[in-house]
């Protein structure tokens, strides 16, 4: 016989996702998040993206347990339930650390990821590239703001100058970096053991401050994260320069074809600033 679940709870917060705290006849107690209507493969990716996490020993990251993705109906992915609790200084700079430790796992393949994934609901276009300037333009601000401009938004010719200077504009960064590559609030928490818990990453190898960046776009995290980071690995002057709007608005544009024209006025003043910085 089989597993049986004897219990769901429902769990918010989710955007694109369902999610349930489930229990079984074996007393387990179990993660489970569903869509139903998910792009065959989006499951299956995530879990990739975890194991990749965990295999950096860094941070605490659920276990995939499994997945199935349906190519037209219902998706799901089963993973280890952690129990939150209350977060504390000491919490920020444990994740700050463990941070710099993930980043730490580079790759001599260059910058991408050995398959596609998914940031939020949009496709993610892993291929490699051995040029980060290259990758960042062509495959992250480049193909949203293409995918933009399809659905009528974001004509402005800022953005067409941004593109042009992008590979110039990232031609020191060398090393391909392990990305959590969607690291805002809503998607790390404190265990109930006072762990720093990373979820719902969009994995790929590039450039550290992609996570910094990230983080700071809607709101940021405790002083004492960023204080941590710095300490371990250093944050380069160009970040606060450039280098954080540059990344900031790959997730821009995303929101901007996720949620609409509430995004637009962020994306314009990101690309100003970007622009007003290198000199065009």
């Amino acid at each position: 016989m089989g597993t049986c679940i004897t219990e769901a709870t429902p769990v918010g917060g989710g955007c694109i996702n369902n999610g349930s705290r489930i229990q079984t006849d074996t007393g387990a107690t179990l993660f489970l998040k569903w869509n139903l209507s998910g792009p065959p493969g989006m499951f299956e990716a995530e879990a990739d993206g975890l194991r990749a996490l965990r295999r950096a020993d860094a941070l605490r990251v659920p276990e995939p347990i499994d997945w199935h993705d349906h190519s037209s109906g219902e998706s799901w992915l089963l993973l280890e339930h952690v129990s939150r609790g209350s977060a504390s200084r000491e919490t920020d700079a444990q994740l700050g650390h463990g941070l710099v430790a993930i980043h730490s796992h580079d790759s001599e393949k260059g910058f991408g990821w050995h398959r596609d994934n998914w940031i939020g609901s949009l496709p993610q276009d892993n291929g490699r590239k051995g040029h980060w300037g290259h990758f960042w333009r062509d495959q992250r601000i480049g193909t949203q703001l293409e995918m933009a401009r399809s659905r009528g938004r974001l004509g402005s010719a800022l953005f067409d100058r941004v593109l042009e200077v992008t590979p110039k504009a990232l031609q020191d960064i060398k090393k391909a970096d392990l990305l959590h590559g969607d690291l805002w609030g809503g998607n790390w928490f404190t265990s109930d053991s006072g762990e720093p818990t990373l979820i719902d990453p969009a994995v790929y190898y590039g450039h550290g401050e992609v996570d910094l960046a990230m983080s700071e776009l809607f709101g940021g995290f405790g002083p004492d994260f960023y204080d941590a980071y710095k300490e371990r690995h250093g944050i380069s002057n160009a970040y606060s320069a450039f280098r954080r709007d540059l990344y900031q608005l790959y997730y821009l544009l995303v929101h901007v074809n996720l949620f609409g024209s509430s995004y637009e006025a962020r994306s314009i003043e990101a690309a100003k600033r970007i622009l007003a910085e290198l000199g065009y």
